[in-house]
């Protein structure tokens, strides 16, 4: 019987690179170092590893990992003077609002504010 989620894994083609993604642009910190296998913890629980392989290759259109953010605005300027590359910006959905970027590798990620409750 399936327990919980236990992590979402990305395949990176280039693992520093990819370390200097999370950890430089999305300000993520590293809890489990290694040349093939690196972990976040998330705050709030979650984590999030990268997964140095050539049998996986990264995909923007697969299923993504859902990040939630305290200020998309101010999350999605910083990503853009960065460079990041945007899949959407601003949807809305009923209960959040959502902007879809790409990480170093390719990957999907999905950056979430849920909206105030009325």
């Amino acid at each position: 019987m399936i327990q919980k989620v236990a992590f979402t894994m990305y395949p990176v083609v280039d693992m520093a690179r990819a370390r200097a993604f999370y950890e430089t642009t999305l300000g993520l910190t590293v809890s489990k170092p290694h040349a093939i296998w690196t972990e976040y913890d998330l705050p709030g629980g979650g984590c999030l590893a990268l997964f140095a392989t050539n049998d996986m290759a990264p995909s923007a259109s697969a299923a993504g990992i859902a990040l939630e953010v305290a200020d998309l605005d101010a999350l999605t300027s910083k990503l853009e003077t960065a460079g990041v590359t945007f899949k959407a910006k601003l949807i809305h959905s009923p209960v959040c609002r959502m902007t879809v970027v790409l990480d170093s590798e390719g990957n999907q990620i999905i950056l979430h504010e849920l909206k105030p409750k009325a």
